[in-house]
């Protein structure tokens, strides 16, 4: 099951053997507790519920629904069995029987290998408040000869029909958005540390949340 949830350490650079070098973000993945298996006949599609890290304080609903599982996880992920394994037709419960999970068991960085291919999703930086020149990568008007319009949005809409129509790109909060980032490449596993180190740049802060699926072949 080439699935993880983990956190982000920071970039970093690796040397292969010929001296070239890769810029790579490592991330602390797993291990990860399987806490519910659903399948097609009982919830209506195959999925597998993934529990990451420890919480001190587990409301009383989460207590039950990881009682079965004996884990305190943090963060739950689902995972549909079609962004897991390769190939497979999700309508049938065939591709889930294939995994050979059970509640409670781990999963860890040993699920992947080096030249794997992945897609990372986790929540950018939040930016705050931002104009529309950094927003939206608008151009800025003249600062000399008399114009008033140097960092101005400009116009948002003719006179008919009266309202600014939705969608129009303007000023607001910028980041803190849900980023995934596909077509990336495991280059290192560190089975020891539970390390696994990703060619290129990954979404999110250091210490942020991150999701990792193996694309399907």
């Amino acid at each position: 099951m080439k699935a993880l949830l983990g956190t982000k350490l920071g970039m970093t650079q690796i040397f292969d053997a010929e001296g070239n070098v890769a810029p790579v973000t490592l991330v602390v993945a797993g291990p990860c507790t399987v806490t519910q298996i659903k399948s097609k006949t009982t919830d209506g599609y195959n999925a597998i519920q993934l529990g990451f890290g420890e919480s001190a304080h587990v409301k009383r609903p989460q207590q039950g629904h990881l009682k079965s599982a004996n884990t305190t996880a943090r963060y739950l992920h689902e995972f549909r069995i079609k962004d897991i394994v390769a190939g497979q037709d999700i309508s049938t419960d065939e591709a889930l029987a294939e995994l050979g999970l059970n509640l409670g068991d781990k999963i860890d960085v040993t699920a992947f290998e080096a030249g794997d291919e992945v897609q990372v999703t986790g929540t950018s930086k939040g930016k705050g408040f931002a104009g529309t020149i950094k927003r939206h990568n608008f151009a800025r008007g003249p600062m000399s000869h008399g114009s008033r319009n140097h960092r101005e949005p400009g116009s948002i809409g003719s006179q008919f029909p009266q309202h600014v129509m939705k969608g129009m790109r303007m000023a607001g909060r910028m980041g803190g958005d849900t980023v995934t980032v596909k077509n990336l490449r495991v280059v290192a596993v560190d089975v020891e540390q539970g390390l696994l180190a990703i060619r290129g740049a990954v979404p999110g802060p250091k210490k942020g949340l991150v999701i990792i699926r193996g694309l399907a072949s």
